[in-house]
C-alpha cells in the first residue's frame, strides 16, 4: 500500500478550510518532527518582521565562528563549510536575494580576514571562489537598479581578494 503525494496546491486549499485552532494545531506538529521546521517558523514568527536586524545577528554568529576556525587549512576548510550551511540555510529562511549577496560578501571579507593567505590547500582556495562566482551570479540575475547597489562592494571585496591573496585573479571575477 502507497500513500497519496499531495502537491503544494491540493495542500494550500485544504489549509484555507482549516480553523485556526487546528491550523496552530498542525504547524506544532510538523515543528516537532525536525530541527529546521521549528527554526524556519521561529524566524517566521519572531525574526521576519526586522530582516536587516536578523541579517546582522546572522553576520555576527558567522563573525564569531571565524574567529573560531583552526590554524589547520583542513580543519579551517571543514570549519567554512559548516559557516556556509549555516548561511544557506539562513538565506532559504528569508527568501531574498538581496539577503544572500549580503551574507555571501561578508563570508567573502571574513574570509579574507580570517583564512590563512599563503595555503597551498586547494579546497581551502576553492571555498573562496565559488563563493566569489556564486555571488557574482546572484547579482547578474537582479534588476539593473538593485545590481547597482551592489556592484560597488563586489568590486571592492574583488580588489581585496586581489591584494591579500597572491593567488587569486580580480580579472577573473570582476562584473
Amino acid at each position: 500500500m502507497t500513500t497519496t503525494a499531495y502537491g503544494l496546491q491540493h495542500i494550500k486549499k485544504e489549509i484555507q478550510h482549516l480553523p485556526n485552532e487546528q491550523l496552530a494545531e498542525l504547524m506544532l506538529r510538523l515543528a516537532r518532527y525536525k530541527k529546521e521546521n521549528k527554526e524556519l517558523l521561529a524566524y517566521l514568527l519572531f525574526e521576519a518582521h526586522d530582516e536587516a536586524a536578523f541579517i546582522e545577528k546572522v553576520k555576527a554568529e558567522a563573525g564569531f565562528m571565524f574567529s573560531q576556525l583552526s590554524s589547520l587549512s583542513y580543519n579551517a576548510a571543514k570549519g567554512m563549510r559548516k559557516i556556509l550551511r549555516l548561511l544557506s540555510k539562513y538565506t532559504k529562511f528569508m527568501a531574498s536575494k538581496g539577503a544572500e549577496i549580503e551574507l555571501l560578501i561578508n563570508f567573502c571579507e571574513n574570509y579574507l580576514e580570517y583564512a590563512d593567505k599563503r595555503t597551498s590547500y586547494k579546497p581551502l582556495r576553492l571555498i573562496l571562489i565559488r563563493q566569489v562566482e556564486k555571488t557574482r551570479g546572484l547579482i547578474d540575475k537582479l534588476h539593473e537598479d538593485l545590481q547597482f547597489d551592489y556592484q560597488d562592494s563586489y568590486n571592492k571585496l574583488i580588489s581585496d581578494a586581489e591584494s591579500k591573496l597572491g593567488w587569486f585573479k580580480k580579472n577573473d571575477h570582476l562584473l
